[in-house]
């Protein structure tokens, strides 16, 4: 039987895609490690330190293609998870199929991670309460489902969130799990902070100062809910981290900011569509961790830099 060709840029990209195509709810992250797992299986490389070149290689194109930062770290884990393996078996052959099996096994703990964050943080939604959230997030729609299938009553206000008004998706999901819904402006979310309990935000990566890079508004969101005393929760998957400090919005790589043209002749005016919203603005960041390394490098990010002691409270969850 013939194996299958090493795959060039063209097709791990086609791949990449399509993988986005045939599921919608799937995470670019996982998608990415995807393509990097059936990269691994094609790759026709004779030297260790060839195989690992080119696994770098396939992870820089699919930043390329997906600037989110999920997908860059999520990129960089996988690689991390895996390259141990290098140093415990030297024969090619064996070191390939004990990559293969860890990728395997990687995938496999990602995928469930979703599930374990919605376990872990329904209980924090009350019955009778007012939530608010932005954009939209299959980490929150996911623990908002498990909260309704545990028969809570719960409101949910959501952001409409400008540009690409995401709340009107999110609305739209919640709605089909009868859940009431109302999506406000934008620019309201000081109005709506008084009637609502606590906020619920998802983040698109996470960054060793302890803060987030998420939708833009997520900042001016954390903001007013920590002057109106409101409980600010982050839920996130481990493969989020991502090896970034900022300590302002211009130290975020402009990779990470999706570019929005304008018409007109101010063409050099653009919006960042993901900013870094600063951790001194949360009371809560809840996340499952695939292995007691993240724990380490989360809980080094709480006691290790001085602004941390500011924080109300911080909870960590992690599972096996």
């Amino acid at each position: 039987m013939q194996q299958p060709s090493k795959m060039n840029e063209e097709e791990l990209v086609e791949y990449f895609r399509t993988q986005m195509r045939t599921d919608p709810d799937m995470a670019s992250a996982v998608a990415a490690i995807r393509t990097l797992l059936e990269f691994l299986r094609r790759d026709k490389g004779e030297t260790i330190l060839g195989l690992r070149e080119s696994l770098k290689w396939a992870t820089d194109c699919l930043t390329e293609v997906d600037s989110s930062v999920a997908v860059s770290s999520g990129g960089e884990l996988f690689l991390r998870f895996i390259s141990l393996t290098s140093l415990e078996h030297q024969d090619l052959s064996r070191c390939k199929k004990v990559m293969e099996e860890r990728g395997e096994l990687f995938l496999e703990k990602i995928s469930l991670s979703r599930t374990k964050v919605a376990k872990l943080c329904h209980t924090f939604i009350k019955d009778g309460a007012k939530i608010l959230t932005h954009s939209s997030s299959r980490v929150v729609l996911r623990v908002l489902e498990k909260a309704a299938a545990e028969k809570k009553r719960f409101t949910v206000y959501v952001t409409e969130s400008q540009p690409d008004t995401a709340g009107k998706q999110m609305a739209d999901a919640l709605r089909r799990i009868n859940v009431p819904v109302t999506v406000v402006l934008d620019a309201a979310v000081g109005y709506v902070l008084e009637k609502v309990d606590l906020v619920i935000v998802g983040a698109e990566g996470v960054v060793e100062s302890g803060g987030i890079i998420n939708k833009i508004g997520t900042y001016q969101m954390a903001v007013c809910s920590k002057a109106h005393n409101k409980p600010f929760y982050v839920v996130a998957e481990s493969f989020k981290f991502v090896r970034l400090y900022p300590l302002n919005q211009q130290d975020v790589p402009d990779r990470f900011k999706v570019r929005v043209n304008h018409s007109g002749p101010a063409s050099n005016i653009y919006s960042a569509f993901r900013k870094y919203s600063h951790p001194l603005t949360f009371s809560i960041f809840c996340c499952y961790s695939l292995n007691l390394n993240l724990i380490v490098l989360l809980s080094l990010a709480y006691t290790q830099y001085p602004i941390m002691s500011k924080w109300n409270y911080v909870v960590t969850f992690f599972t096996n």
